[in-house]
């Protein structure tokens, strides 16, 4: 039968075996193989070629951040899912640096997570609710007045104004509330901004930002 393809890395047995039982209810969901840590996972992956990942972050010999970053030096393209007991902004931000597609909390039900996988198989990024909040948390108060010298990527001083109210956790229409513009014009500033830092989400321009230090 065909369907998404996984690999499933967790040194719990016990959790595997839960979740596979789960996994296999769903009909275009199919568990190819097994991991109990990062390196094992790594060799799954190269042996069976799965279309989704799902690991946890914390694994003996090899964690989940560490099977993502090797995956990202050989594997660039491969989707992955990093599951966790811990809502942890550490882990979140170290896996968003290092190019995860999902993150997921375990407690999720099995048609959240499901569709997560399908969301991500399909070349979506799938992260939990309020990221970017969290990942720039402590920059609400930055200076609206700031030098030309701050512009990255030939970002427009508006285009940075943007993705600063973005940081903020803002949806457009708030954005173009604060700026006293039009919802229309912020998506298409947004875009902008996208296309300019070279990724795909606000969640990693807002992580891009962060290291060109604009944020």
């Amino acid at each position: 039968m065909n369907g998404i393809r996984l690999v499933l890395a967790d040194d719990h047995a016990l959790v595997r075996q839960g979740l596979r039982s789960l996994l296999d209810l769903t009909p275009d969901l199919r568990v190819v193989g097994e991991a109990a840590d990062g390196e094992e996972a790594l060799r799954k992956v190269a042996e069976l070629d799965p279309d989704v990942v799902l690991m946890d972050v914390r694994m003996p010999r090899m964690t989940g951040l560490e099977a993502l970053r090797a995956l990202r030096r050989t594997d660039p393209e491969r989707r992955v899912v990093l599951l966790t007991t811990f809502d942890e902004d550490t882990a979140l931000i170290e896996a968003l640096r290092a190019g995860v597609q999902g993150f997921l909390l375990k407690d999720v039900s099995l048609e959240e997570l499901a569709e997560a996988i399908r969301r991500v198989a399909s070349g979506q990024t799938l992260l939990p609710p309020g990221v970017a909040e969290r990942v720039a948390r402590g920059v609400a108060e930055l200076p609206r007045d700031f030098p030309h010298a701050d512009l990255p990527e030939g970002l427009t001083r508006r285009e940075v104004e943007v993705l600063r109210l973005i940081a903020r956790g803002l949806s457009n229409r708030e954005i173009a509330d604060a700026l006293g513009t039009a919802e229309g014009t912020v998506k298409n500033q947004t875009s902008s901004i996208l296309s300019k830092l070279g990724v795909r989400d606000r969640t990693r321009a807002v992580l891009r930002a962060m290291e060109l230090g604009c944020l």
